[in-house]
């Protein structure tokens, strides 16, 4: 069994998903516009991302920019959890992503190990974790 996450944004998923690439050494793959659909989008839409895959090794994210009459509403419905392998990499990661964003828990040691949850400049939710 393979469970991933399915991210929509709001006409920033390319910008979003090279962030994302950076940060996790993945890569963009299966890259799909709205170019040579026929979905009834805007011609200034038609770049956008219909579907793409982020890539790596640990890490596979599906994402798409939603069409412009699908609302998209920055929620707590996802969250993404990474386990980090060391307390550097997992306080790095934390910082990254939570700076432009907004921190919900400190990174900090907790009763299981370091954890902290914040979300990206993006709108999306994650909680990073390091158990020794």
């Amino acid at each position: 069994m393979n469970v991933q996450a399915y991210l929509a944004f709001n006409g920033n998923c390319q910008e979003a998903l090279t962030f994302y690439g950076k940060l996790f050494n993945a890569e963009i793959k299966n890259r799909q516009t709205y170019e040579d659909r026929k979905i009834d989008v805007p011609s200034s839409y038609r770049q956008k991302l219909q579907h793409a895959e982020l890539k790596g090794s640990g890490i596979r994210i599906m994402a798409y920019d939603a069409a412009p009459d699908t609302p998209i509403n920055h929620g707590n419905q996802i969250h993404m959890s990474v386990d980090c392998d060391s307390k550097a990499e997992a306080e790095n990661l934390f910082n990254a992503l939570s700076n432009g964003g907004k921190i919900h828990h400190n990174f900090r040691e907790r009763e299981w190990g370091y954890f902290g949850r914040c979300s990206d400049e993006f709108g999306i939710n994650w909680m990073v974790n390091f158990n020794n």
